[in-house]
């Protein structure tokens, strides 16, 4: 059998390629260069299931009329650090980039920030949606719904989508610490891929239409997908559900099965980067104290790159006074403090839920006084892994 002849093509040979093929079957330019942006970045690394090989899928559903080509994405601030891009039935790369600005302004501005994109088709990989973020000096989460394939932990058939999660973090003078995964044990285009090359699969990725283990990528697109560390991964996935689905007024993806049509393209899925909708998330560490929550309880205002080792040591004080952390234990956490540029203010731990820390202990060099809280003995019972979340790190 003769191989198939291959094509060796620059990045930028890539992003003209795919712009020239969606421009081709009438798929308007502000809804193309998102696009072909986005399929350069894949195959630039290497991420094959999210580049070309997507043209496919556009192009079913341009040919189709499921998706509107010539869609005009509409940006609205719902509240004041909530914004809502509606993708007016296009594809969510261009609502994405119709939105992403307002959200940075609105994160630098506020210290937080949301952005829901709306009635819109997700094809692209999460990571390429955050790079924009990142850039800007935020940190991001971002969540979408996938295509309902994935069965949860114990079960025989399809109940969520692969649903991934992204989150970026800047480093300044160093490439940022990104990450993009299905909560799933793969995402579907890997299987389509496999397939096409005739790989078995590895166990734990899939079950049949019998619900029964199997390593044929056929019988596994026929079947469902597993998620990611049995129960945990199908209660991850279950959270992407309600945060890009019901929580931004979109379908969950197992709803969405009924508006598509068969036709290759991008499902209509809900979630600020979606299958049909998505929630992006921009947070600002140079902005105002920020609540930290654990077990639904306040447990540590951060501010984050203002000067920080004066107080450190003030609340290291305080906290060694009252029995709340040991020497060794206050040295690290403030070298690890001034490492990170930020103010920390540790929580009393309340050892056995009896011991206090008086409200007048070391008064004049009161930390939560400084931060605006209310004094220790009106703060709620919590641990002491409830504080200092880099304390593990």
């Amino acid at each position: 059998m003769t191989a198939a002849p291959s094509t060796v093509m620059s990045i930028a040979e890539v992003e003209a390629f795919a712009m020239r093929i969606l421009r081709a079957n009438g798929l308007a330019e502000h809804q193309a260069g998102p696009i072909a942006r986005a399929m350069a970045a894949a195959e630039a690394s290497e991420c094959r299931s999210h580049g070309l090989y997507r043209l496919i899928g556009y192009v079913g559903s341009l040919r189709s009329g499921r998706v509107s080509a010539a869609a005009q994405p509409r940006l609205e601030r719902v509240a004041g650090s909530f914004l809502r891009v509606d993708g007016d039935n296009g594809f969510a790369p261009a609502a994405h980039a119709a939105g992403v600005a307002a959200l940075i302004d609105a994160a630098k501005h506020n210290g937080i920030a949301a952005l829901a994109l709306t009635n819109c088709y997700h094809y692209s990989a999460l990571w390429h949606d955050l790079d924009p973020i990142v850039d800007a000096g935020l940190a991001c989460w971002a969540f979408t719904l996938g295509q309902c394939i994935v069965a949860p932990h114990g079960g025989n058939r399809r109940l969520m989508g692969t649903n991934p999660i992204a989150f970026g973090w800047p480093r300044a003078g160093r490439r940022p610490f990104v990450f993009d995964f299905a909560t799933s044990a793969v995402a579907p285009g890997e299987i389509e891929l496999m397939g096409r090359a005739a790989k078995a699969l590895p166990p734990g990725w899939a079950i049949d239409a019998a619900g029964e283990p199997t390593l044929d990528p056929a019988q596994a697109l026929a079947g469902a997908l597993l998620p990611i560390g049995g129960h945990k991964g199908s209660a991850l996935s279950m959270m992407v559900e309600l945060i890009a689905g019901p929580l931004i007024g979109e379908p969950t993806s197992r709803a969405a099965v009924a508006l598509n049509n068969g036709d290759g393209g991008p499902i209509a899925d809900a979630a600020s980067l979606p299958l049909r909708g998505g929630v992006a998330i921009g947070w600002n560490s140079q902005r105002a104290p920020t609540w930290v929550t654990h077990q639904g309880r306040q447990c540590l205002p951060i501010t984050a790159r203002r000067p920080a080792a004066r107080r450190v040591q003030r609340a290291c004080s305080v906290a060694k006074m009252a029995g709340v952390i040991n020497s060794v234990n206050a040295a690290r956490m403030a070298a690890m403090a001034s490492r990170l540029a930020v103010n920390v203010v540790p929580m009393p731990k309340w050892p056995g839920g009896a011991a206090r820390l008086a409200a007048s202990a070391c008064a004049a060099e009161n930390p939560w006084a400084a931060q605006g809280m209310p004094p220790p003995s009106a703060l709620p019972t919590t641990t002491a892994s409830a504080f200092t979340p880099w304390a593990r790190a």
